[in-house]
């Protein structure tokens, strides 16, 4: 019986071990996500080092691949793989597996063994759920090309400019509205909510992830002073884009660690919506996506930004470009919005052809 423990132990070794390189590269490649995959690899080389402590002698003696009889089984839909994003989550599910058969049977012939594999399983759940907070938002808000600050606490005004910046084009949508008492808060999220998934619009609230949890928005955006990254994911029901405001490297530098879903760099140029906030200008920019690089971190331009000036923002390599007031004050907000995109798909294009 020592000889099946050391079979199991070997063959389910083997399945988590190869189940966290999956993991890893998909951290690594898909997301882009250093500190992830970086996690993942650690915990791999903490597994071969837990199962090292047994007498590798045995569990290479106890291999016998052309005999057993679970090689060849199948199921249907055993392998089939739509995207990458599958891959990832059979190999989440297989490394669980994989992981509790060796605690359980390594109880059997090295009990500290067990108790350290029993540690990372409890440990590869939570990677698991970071990489899934993680990814999931970030992948929807990668799609962003015009973002919309709707700054108002005139629940009429703040609705109809939803639905006139999201007929424009508008991508995602903030709700900005600081002077409103919570309940009249919550009360326009809801609709605003409700106006930017009807529209396709990404749903975000400004400062108050209690409010964006609640009214079932798409994401929270944070400032400087508001709960930390941590907290907000705390407060999550579902995956939240989190976003948080950087305006020099030190506070980009500050930020990355959480692994917020975006960071907007800026302000790109003065702006009437952050009067007392230095103008950071297209190198911050540059800086900022360079930093970013290898994170995983989705960013989005801000500040001052306007049909004149949006074509330096897209040159200093900005992907997703944040603007207030020249749409939402504009006489015609959803033409606004749709020459603004235009210009901004355009440049985009042209840097990448």
């Amino acid at each position: 019986m020592e000889r099946a423990a050391y079979r199991i132990l070997d063959a389910n070794f083997n399945r988590a071990r190869e189940a966290l390189r999956v993991m890893e590269e998909y951290c690594r490649f898909a997301l882009n996500c250093g500190a992830l995959s970086e996690r993942a690899k650690g915990l791999r080389h903490e597994l071969c080092a837990a199962v090292g402590r047994l007498e590798g002698g045995k569990l290479l003696a106890g291999r016998d691949t052309l005999g057993d009889v679970g090689v060849g089984q199948k199921v249907e839909g055993q392998l089939q793989r739509g995207t990458v994003k599958d891959c990832f989550t059979a190999a989440a599910r297989r490394l669980t597996e994989a992981l509790r058969a060796l605690a359980e049977m390594a109880q059997v012939v090295d009990k500290p063994v067990a108790d350290a594999v029993e540690r990372l399983r409890y440990e590869a759940y939570t990677l698991e759920k970071d990489i899934v907070l993680f990814s999931e938002p970030v992948e929807k808000f990668d799609h962003v090309r015009l973002y919309v600050i709707i700054t108002s606490n005139l629940p009429a005004e703040a609705l109809a400019l939803a639905s006139q910046c999201a007929t424009g084009g508008a991508d995602c949508l903030q709700l900005r509205a600081k002077d409103i008492p919570d309940d009249r808060l919550f009360a326009l999220a809801v609709e605003f909510v409700e106006i930017c998934r009807e529209m396709g619009a990404l749903s975000i609230i400004n400062d108050r992830a209690d409010v964006a949890a609640a009214a079932g928005a798409d994401g929270v955006h944070l400032g400087q002073n508001d709960l930390p990254v941590p907290q907000v994911r705390r407060l999550q029901l579902s995956p939240l884009i989190v976003g948080k405001s950087t305006h020099s490297s030190k506070e980009l530098e500050a930020a990355i660690p959480a692994l917020p879903s975006y960071v907007s760099l800026g302000p790109a140029f003065a702006t009437p919506t952050k009067p007392g906030i230095e103008v950071a200008g297209s190198p911050y920019i540059r800086e900022g996506l360079e930093k970013l690089a290898g994170t995983g971190i989705s960013h989005v331009a801000i500040g001052g930004i306007t049909l004149d000036n949006v074509e330096q923002v897209i040159a200093a390599g900005a992907q997703r470009v944040a603007v207030c007031s020249t749409v939402t004050k504009a006489a015609d907000p959803a033409q606004a919005c749709r020459r603004l995109k235009e210009r901004i798909v355009e440049r985009i294009e042209e840097r990448r052809a």
